[in-house]
Protein backbone atom coordinates (compact mmCIF):
# COMPACT_ATOMS: atom_id res chain seq x y z
CA UNK A 1 0.00 0.00 0.00
CA UNK A 2 1.03 3.57 -0.46
CA UNK A 3 1.99 5.79 2.45
CA UNK A 4 -1.45 7.30 3.03
CA UNK A 5 -3.40 8.07 6.18
CA UNK A 6 -5.13 5.13 7.83
CA UNK A 7 -7.08 4.34 10.99
CA UNK A 8 -5.75 1.52 13.18
CA UNK A 9 -7.43 -0.97 15.51
CA UNK A 10 -6.40 -4.21 17.20
CA UNK A 11 -8.92 -7.02 17.57
CA UNK A 12 -8.67 -10.29 19.47
CA UNK A 13 -10.73 -13.47 19.76
CA UNK A 14 -9.61 -16.79 21.33
CA UNK A 15 -5.90 -16.95 20.38
CA UNK A 16 -6.26 -14.89 17.18
CA UNK A 17 -4.92 -11.34 17.04
CA UNK A 18 -5.79 -8.99 14.15
CA UNK A 19 -4.07 -5.72 13.30
CA UNK A 20 -6.57 -3.77 11.21
CA UNK A 21 -5.98 -0.68 9.07
CA UNK A 22 -8.87 1.26 7.51
CA UNK A 23 -8.10 3.35 4.45
CA UNK A 24 -10.69 5.65 2.82
CA UNK A 25 -11.82 3.70 -0.24
CA UNK A 26 -14.43 1.45 -1.82
CA UNK A 27 -14.80 -1.46 0.61
CA UNK A 28 -12.03 -3.85 -0.51
CA UNK A 29 -10.60 -6.38 1.98
CA UNK A 30 -6.99 -7.61 2.04
CA UNK A 31 -6.16 -10.23 4.67
CA UNK A 32 -2.49 -11.23 5.08
CA UNK A 33 -1.88 -9.96 1.55
CA UNK A 34 -4.67 -12.09 0.02
CA UNK A 35 -8.28 -11.60 -1.00
CA UNK A 36 -10.98 -12.21 1.62
CA UNK A 37 -12.37 -15.15 -0.43
CA UNK A 38 -9.21 -17.18 0.19
CA UNK A 39 -9.84 -17.45 3.94
CA UNK A 40 -13.56 -16.86 4.45
CA UNK A 41 -15.58 -19.16 2.21
CA UNK A 42 -18.61 -19.27 4.54
CA UNK A 43 -21.09 -16.39 4.24
CA UNK A 44 -21.47 -16.36 8.05
CA UNK A 45 -17.84 -15.35 8.51
CA UNK A 46 -18.09 -12.61 5.88
CA UNK A 47 -21.23 -11.24 7.55
CA UNK A 48 -19.38 -11.18 10.89
CA UNK A 49 -16.59 -9.10 9.34
CA UNK A 50 -19.07 -6.62 7.80
CA UNK A 51 -21.15 -6.14 10.99
CA UNK A 52 -19.20 -3.08 12.26
CA UNK A 53 -19.76 -1.26 8.97
CA UNK A 54 -23.47 -2.14 8.94
CA UNK A 55 -23.88 -0.98 12.55
CA UNK A 56 -22.34 2.43 11.76
CA UNK A 57 -23.67 2.84 8.21
CA UNK A 58 -20.20 3.07 6.70
CA UNK A 59 -20.38 0.06 4.34
CA UNK A 60 -18.25 0.62 1.23
CA UNK A 61 -16.47 3.71 2.57
CA UNK A 62 -13.23 2.05 3.76
CA UNK A 63 -10.71 -0.40 2.36
CA UNK A 64 -9.62 -2.88 5.03
CA UNK A 65 -6.09 -4.23 5.34
CA UNK A 66 -5.56 -6.92 8.00
CA UNK A 67 -2.57 -8.80 9.38
CA UNK A 68 -3.78 -11.69 11.52
CA UNK A 69 -2.12 -14.58 13.31
CA UNK A 70 -3.10 -17.38 15.67
CA UNK A 71 -6.42 -19.17 16.07
CA UNK A 72 -8.69 -20.58 13.38
CA UNK A 73 -11.10 -19.19 10.81
CA UNK A 74 -13.98 -18.44 13.22
CA UNK A 75 -11.60 -16.74 15.65
CA UNK A 76 -10.17 -14.74 12.74
CA UNK A 77 -13.63 -13.46 11.79
CA UNK A 78 -14.32 -12.36 15.38
CA UNK A 79 -10.90 -10.74 15.76
CA UNK A 80 -11.23 -8.82 12.49
CA UNK A 81 -14.71 -7.56 13.43
CA UNK A 82 -13.36 -6.43 16.83
CA UNK A 83 -10.42 -4.68 15.17
CA UNK A 84 -12.63 -2.92 12.59
CA UNK A 85 -14.93 -1.72 15.37
CA UNK A 86 -11.98 -0.28 17.32
CA UNK A 87 -10.59 1.39 14.20
CA UNK A 88 -14.00 2.96 13.47
CA UNK A 89 -13.83 4.60 16.91
CA UNK A 90 -10.64 6.33 15.79
CA UNK A 91 -12.48 7.54 12.67
CA UNK A 92 -15.37 9.04 14.67
CA UNK A 93 -16.11 8.76 18.39
CA UNK A 94 -19.85 9.07 17.60
CA UNK A 95 -19.77 5.45 16.35
CA UNK A 96 -19.28 4.22 19.95
CA UNK A 97 -23.02 4.01 20.73
CA UNK A 98 -24.09 1.83 17.74
CA UNK A 99 -20.98 -0.37 18.02
CA UNK A 100 -21.56 -0.87 21.75
CA UNK A 101 -25.25 -1.74 21.13
CA UNK A 102 -24.19 -4.34 18.54
CA UNK A 103 -21.72 -5.82 21.07
CA UNK A 104 -18.71 -5.25 18.83
CA UNK A 105 -16.47 -3.35 21.27
CA UNK A 106 -16.41 -6.03 23.95
CA UNK A 107 -13.53 -8.48 23.68
CA UNK A 108 -14.98 -12.02 23.72
CA UNK A 109 -13.06 -13.59 26.61
CA UNK A 110 -14.17 -17.18 25.99
CA UNK A 111 -11.16 -19.44 25.55
CA UNK A 112 -10.60 -23.16 25.20
CA UNK A 113 -10.66 -24.88 28.58
CA UNK A 114 -7.44 -26.64 29.51
CA UNK A 115 -7.16 -30.43 29.76
CA UNK A 116 -7.10 -31.86 33.28
CA UNK A 117 -5.04 -34.85 34.38
CA UNK A 118 -6.98 -38.08 34.79
CA UNK A 119 -9.45 -36.98 32.09
CA UNK A 120 -9.45 -37.52 28.34
CA UNK A 121 -10.30 -33.89 27.52
CA UNK A 122 -11.18 -30.84 29.61
CA UNK A 123 -14.27 -32.54 31.09
CA UNK A 124 -14.63 -36.00 29.50
CA UNK A 125 -13.78 -38.72 31.99
CA UNK A 126 -12.77 -42.33 31.19
CA UNK A 127 -15.66 -44.77 31.23
CA UNK A 128 -16.63 -45.84 34.76
CA UNK A 129 -16.85 -49.59 35.44
CA UNK A 130 -18.47 -50.77 38.66
CA UNK A 131 -17.14 -54.38 38.46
Amino acid sequence: MTAQHYFYGTGRRKTASARVRLYPGTGAYVINGNAVEKYFTRPLHRLAIERPFEATGTAGKFNVQVKIEGGGISAWAGAIAHGIARALLVVDEAYRQPLRRAGLLTRDARMKERKKYGLKRARKAPQYTKR
